[in-house]
C-alpha cells in the first residue's frame, strides 16, 4: 500500500481503463474506505451501489449520457461503477458534502491499491427521474435517497497524467 500523502499527491482522474474486472477484494477495500469517510454528527447517511453488471452498467451509460446530451460512453469504458446517494432526511447540503467524503476516500483508496478512478457527475439527476428510481426499487432500495455523485473504477490503461500546477489560494493565520 501506499503512503497516504504519495496517495494525496498522485491520484489522477483516469479515463482509459483495460477491460479486465477489477477484483472483489479490491471493490470491498475501496467500497470500506468510503464507509469510513467522516460524516456530520456522525450520521452515515451513505448508501453505497457497486455496480459490476454489464446490463445494469449500460442502463446507467445510458441515462447518464441522456442528461449529459451526449452519445459518448460518460463511463470511459470501466468496468465498475460505485455510486454514492444519501438519505434524502439529512439536511442538505450536509448530506452532499458526507457524500463528497467518502467518494474522494474511494478515489484515493482505488490508487493505493493500483486501480484507476474518476468522479463521475449527474447521479443526482440520475436517480431523480422514474427509470433510476426503477433502478433502486429493483436493487431493494427502500426510502428516499439524493444521488451524490459516483466513481469509475478499473485498471489503468496508458500512462498516468501528470500533476497539474496547484493554485488554491492558502492563509495561514497564527
Amino acid at each position: 500500500m501506499k503512503d497516504a500523502m504519495e496517495v494525496l499527491r498522485n491520484r489522477r482522474s483516469i479515463r482509459k481503463f483495460k477491460p479486465d474486472q477489477i477484483t472483489r477484494e479490491e471493490l470491498e477495500a475501496v467500497i470500506e474506505a468510503g464507509r469510513y469517510a467522516p460524516t456530520a454528527m456522525n450520521r452515515q447517511p451513505g448508501l453505497i451501489v457497486a455496480v459490476q453488471d454489464a446490463d445494469t452498467l449500460d442502463r446507467l451509460r445510458r441515462i447518464n449520457a441522456e442528461i449529459w446530451g451526449s452519445d459518448k460512453d460518460p463511463f470511459y469504458g470501466a468496468p465498475t461503477l460505485v455510486l454514492v446517494l444519501v438519505r434524502a432526511d439529512v439536511p442538505m447540503p450536509t448530506g452532499v458534502c458526507d457524500g463528497s467524503l467518502m467518494l474522494g476516500n474511494m478515489m484515493n483508496a482505488a490508487y493505493s491499491l493500483g486501480l484507476g478512478s474518476c468522479w463521475i457527475n449527474r447521479i443526482r439527476e440520475t436517480f431523480e427521474r422514474e427509470d433510476g428510481k426503477a433502478l433502486l426499487k429493483e436493487w431493494g432500495v427502500e426510502g428516499e435517497y439524493i444521488g451524490v455523485g459516483s466513481c469509475i473504477l478499473g485498471y489503468p490503461e496508458g500512462e498516468h497524467p501528470e500533476a497539474k500546477k496547484r493554485t488554491s489560494q492558502v492563509v495561514l493565520v497564527g
